[in-house]
C-alpha cells in the first residue's frame, strides 16, 4: 500500500491535455508579442520603449536612462522567470507519493539574493545621478530666460525684451530679473497659452507659483519640475529642430513648417493643484531664432507688455471666467 499524504494530491492528476494545446498557446503568445514589437517599431516607440522622441538635448539623457532601466529590468525579469519555470520543471512531482525535501535555509543563496539587489540599486542610483547632473547642469549659459508662472488654473509665459543679464539669476530670492521689460502670453479660461522657444538655443525656465504647488512638464522634452510657492526652481532646455514658423496673420501667430509634424506639442501641470487642475495645459512650439524674435515683438506690438518686472500672478482666477490682463500688466 502506498503512502497517501493529504494536500499533495492534485485534483487534475491523471488528466492529460492534448499534445498540441501548449504548443498552440505558445505560438499564439509569440505571435502577439512579435506583432506588438512590430507595430511599436513603425513609430520608433519600440526602440525608445514607449518614451517620446526627445526634442531637446537634455531629453536624450533621460531617454538613455529610461532605456537602460528597461533593459536591466527585462534581463532581470527573464532570469527570474527562467528560474521559476526551471524549478517548476526540474522539481515537479513525478508521482502522488513524492514529498518535497524540506530545506530550512540555504546560506549561499540567501547571500546572493541579498547582495545582488543592493548592487543593482547602487548601479541604478549611479546612472540616475549622472543623468540628473547632465540635465540640471547650471554651467551652461542660457541664450534666453523665460519666467514661467503657474497659477490656479493656467500658465503665464514672460518673454524678455532687450538685453539679457544672466547675473540677475545669481540670487533667485531678490527682485532683480534678467530683462528690464517683458512680453507675455497669459492663459485664461478660454485661452490656452503657447510657449514659444527658439531652435538650437538654450532657454532657461524660472518657475514661479502664485498660489499652490504646480508642476511644469513637457513630455516631448522628457522633463518636468515642481513649481513651489516662495521658491524659484529652474532648469534649462537646449531645443532641437523647429516645428513651426512665425505667421502674423494666424490667430496664434504660428504656422506649421511640415505636414509630417504637428505645429505644436503639449505641456501640462503634473501636480494635482485644485478643482480645475485638468485645465492647466499649454502648447509648445519651436521656431527659428529669427521667428522667435518676431513672435516676441508681435506680442509687444499687441500691447502684451509688462514693464520693469514679469507678471508673476497673485489673485486666484476661477474658471470658466477669464483673467483679464491689461496692456501694462495690470490684472483687472
Amino acid at each position: 500500500m502506498g503512502l497517501h499524504v493529504p494536500g499533495l494530491h492534485s485534483p487534475a492528476a491523471g488528466r492529460k491535455r492534448p499534445a498540441g494545446t501548449r504548443a498552440r498557446r505558445g505560438a499564439l503568445l509569440a505571435t502577439l508579442a512579435a506583432g506588438s514589437v512590430l507595430l511599436g517599431g513603425c513609430s520608433g516607440e519600440a526602440e525608445r520603449l514607449g518614451m517620446p522622441d526627445p526634442r531637446s538635448e537634455q531629453g536624450e539623457h533621460i531617454l538613455h536612462l529610461w532605456q537602460g532601466a528597461w533593459i536591466a529590468a527585462l534581463i532581470t525579469g527573464g532570469i527570474v522567470w527562467g528560474l521559476i519555470f526551471f524549478v517548476i520543471w526540474r522539481y515537479r512531482r513525478r508521482s502522488e507519493t513524492d514529498i518535497p525535501v524540506q530545506t530550512r535555509y540555504n546560506l549561499p543563496l540567501e547571500i546572493f539574493y541579498t547582495i545582488v539587489p543592493v548592487l543593482m540599486v547602487i548601479v541604478f542610483f549611479s546612472h540616475t545621478v549622472k543623468a540628473q547632473n547632465a540635465v540640471l547642469d547650471d554651467s551652461i549659459t542660457p541664450d534666453n530666460v523665460i519666467e514661467v508662472v503657474g497659477q490656479q488654473w493656467q500658465w503665464t509665459f514672460n518673454y524678455g525684451l532687450g538685453q539679457l543679464d544672466n547675473s540677475a539669476d545669481d540670487d533667485l530670492t531678490d527682485q532683480t530679473y534678467p530683462y528690464q521689460n517683458y512680453a507675455y502670453d497669459a492663459g485664461t479660461g478660454s485661452h490656452i497659452p503657447t510657449l514659444v522657444l527658439p531652435a538650437h538655443e538654450t532657454t532657461r525656465f524660472n518657475l514661479h507659483s502664485a498660489d499652490v504647488i504646480h508642476d511644469f512638464g513637457i513630455p516631448d522634452f522628457d522633463m518636468k519640475m515642481d513649481v513651489v510657492p516662495g521658491r524659484v526652481n529652474h532648469y534649462s532646455i537646449t531645443t532641437k529642430a523647429a516645428t513651426a514658423a512665425f505667421d502674423p496673420t494666424s490667430s496664434n501667430l504660428l504656422k506649421p513648417i511640415s505636414s509630417k509634424e504637428p505645429e505644436t506639442f503639449r505641456g501640462a501641470c503634473y501636480e494635482l493643484c485644485g478643482l480645475y487642475h485638468g485645465r492647466m495645459i499649454f502648447r509648445v512650439a519651436i521656431v527659428s531664432p529669427s521667428d522667435y524674435k518676431s513672435y516676441v515683438k508681435e506680442l509687444e506690438a499687441k500691447g502684451f507688455v509688462s514693464k520693469g518686472a514679469p507678471i508673476l500672478g497673485g489673485g486666484k482666477s476661477t474658471l470658466p471666467a477669464d483673467l483679464n490682463v491689461g496692456s501694462e500688466g495690470e490684472t483687472k
